[in-house]
């Protein structure tokens, strides 16, 4: 299995850039604990963001990194449990043709994807893993 670790995918000229436009569920954690996503643990702390997907993937992430990148949608109040859609941002994206892992961010949850699945860099030290089927639903090609 390819071991990608952290990878900087914005100098590998077989990435691309896209961008992602969802709406989600969110339930905030009262506990720490971990959500089994469909590609490998992710572990949150009180307070986080556990969120379900458009797909029906689930996935968490930290409360100050869900705050600069979600709003609450109409009759949710922000805070608080409900549906978020998530600001419009670039990121980085390579298709990997063999099963892989990637770490989540340094020292992080480790991810396994399968040939085909998307590696995905967030920002510095940011990273996720999309399967093809959710990739091709959720993600759009960004012009440079």
């Amino acid at each position: 299995m390819l071991e990608l670790g952290c990878p900087d995918l914005a100098s590998d000229p077989a990435s691309v850039r896209v961008a992602k436009d969802e709406v989600v569920g969110v339930t905030f954690a009262d506990r720490a604990g971990s959500v089994a996503s469909a590609v490998g643990p992710n572990h949150y702390a009180a307070g986080d963001a556990i969120i379900e997907g458009s797909t029906g993937d689930r996935w968490c992430v930290s409360r100050d990194r869900f705050e600069a990148k979600y709003r609450p949608c109409e009759g949710t109040v922000a805070g608080r449990d409900g549906r978020y859609r998530n600001l419009p941002s670039t990121v980085i994206a390579k298709r990997i043709g063999e099963p892989f892992r990637i770490a989540r961010r340094p020292g992080g949850d480790v991810l396994e994807g399968a040939a085909g699945d998307w590696a995905v860099q967030y920002g510095a030290d940011d990273y996720g893993l999309v399967d093809q089927a959710r990739f091709a639903r959720i993600y759009r090609p960004v012009t440079r």
